[in-house]
């Protein structure tokens, strides 16, 4: 069984390409996927059976060789994020500043809320 790795997969449609070393892709239908696999990720190492298809060679069967780190998904819009920033911002310039400039730190509830809309904010741009 040939060693190839996915160029491209779409989950919602179903279907997408292998490389196959010293011919042509093989397309890849979800139907062929192991059990309990509902997708395929770009760079990964699959093992696969093909026949030659209608349209080129088709994979019968399919084994998956590694499993790559996925890329972590931006939740929020742009706007939605800046809108979150500038909201932030407002909250640290008027709630959480003029206490730390008084010599004392913020109301607890003030400071944790802060903190996780922060957190968050840093998730976002992180991914």
């Amino acid at each position: 069984m040939p060693v190839g790795k996915v160029k491209w997969y779409d989950p919602d449609k179903g279907f997408g390409f292998v490389t196959n070393p010293g011919d042509e892709d093989v397309y890849v239908n979800k139907s062929v996927l192991p059990e309990g696999v509902d997708e395929l990720v770009q760079g990964q190492r699959i093992e696969f059976d093909f026949a030659a298809g209608r349209r080129g060679p088709q994979a019968l069967r399919v084994n998956i060789k590694d499993t790559p780190k996925r890329r972590p998904v931006n939740r929020r819009k742009p706007a939605e994020l800046a809108s979150m920033l500038s909201d932030v911002l407002t909250v640290i310039e008027t709630r959480i500043q003029p206490p730390l400039e008084a010599g004392r730190y913020p109301e607890r509830k003030e400071g944790r809320q802060v903190a996780e809309i922060l957190r968050a904010v840093a998730r976002e741009l992180d991914a």
